[in-house]
């Protein structure tokens, strides 16, 4: 059962390799690793997120990156938004990948740790949280991710996620509806839709 990207400690072998690709005006290098979500390439959900995140009327704070695998989510937008960021995943191993990201890619205003979601969060004062939901880990993490997010943020901060319409976009703007009174598809790409919510 441990060989899931969504499980603390994979158990398979190394196979590590390194890429480059290019995230909001920047050449990222990555490193990435067996069982680690994506690991070849930037993953097309993430890459509409992190195109379609805009934090022009945000609040003053950081961002928290829920699920943030090997790191190009949390470390494009530190890189680009000059916020600090907060990246956790429950995959150790993507934790360590996203630590050794931040020094390649000289990113030093993030704060990376293993939390299964919101479990090691203690703050409750984010302008903004991301996420690109673990879809196969099931609906209610999806949901845990959503509901959860809501006291982790402050006044007129946003929740921000992308979802695959056949992998359940619809009831999970449906929840997001349900917990914070709004939200709106700010974006749609191949079947891909971004989702943002305010408090």
């Amino acid at each position: 059962m441990g060989n899931h990207y969504y499980t603390n400690q994979p158990e398979v072998a190394h196979d590590r390799k390194k890429w480059t690709f290019p995230l909001r005006g920047k050449n990222f290098t990555f490193i990435t690793d067996s069982n680690v979500f994506s690991k070849g390439t930037v993953d097309f959900g993430s890459r509409v997120l992190i195109d379609a995140f805009d934090d022009t009327n945000l609040p003053e704070g950081d961002i928290l990156d829920v699920g943030c695998g090997y790191g190009p989510i949390g470390l494009s937008l530190a890189h680009s938004t000059g916020r600090h960021v907060e990246m956790v995943d429950v995959n150790e191993r993507a934790v360590e990948l996203a630590k050794e990201n931040a020094d390649l890619n000289g990113i030093k205003h993030v704060t990376i740790y293993p939390s299964n979601i919101y479990e090691k969060v203690e703050r409750t004062d984010f302008a903004a949280v991301v996420s690109n939901p673990p879809i196969r880990a099931g609906k209610s993490v999806v949901h845990g991710i959503i509901e959860e997010s809501y006291d982790k943020l402050v006044k007129s901060g946003t929740l921000t996620i992308v979802i695959q319409k056949k992998q359940g976009a619809p009831s999970a703007k449906k929840k997001m509806e349900e917990i914070f009174g709004n939200a709106e598809v700010v974006a749609k790409e191949k079947g891909y839709f971004i989702i943002v919510s305010e408090k």
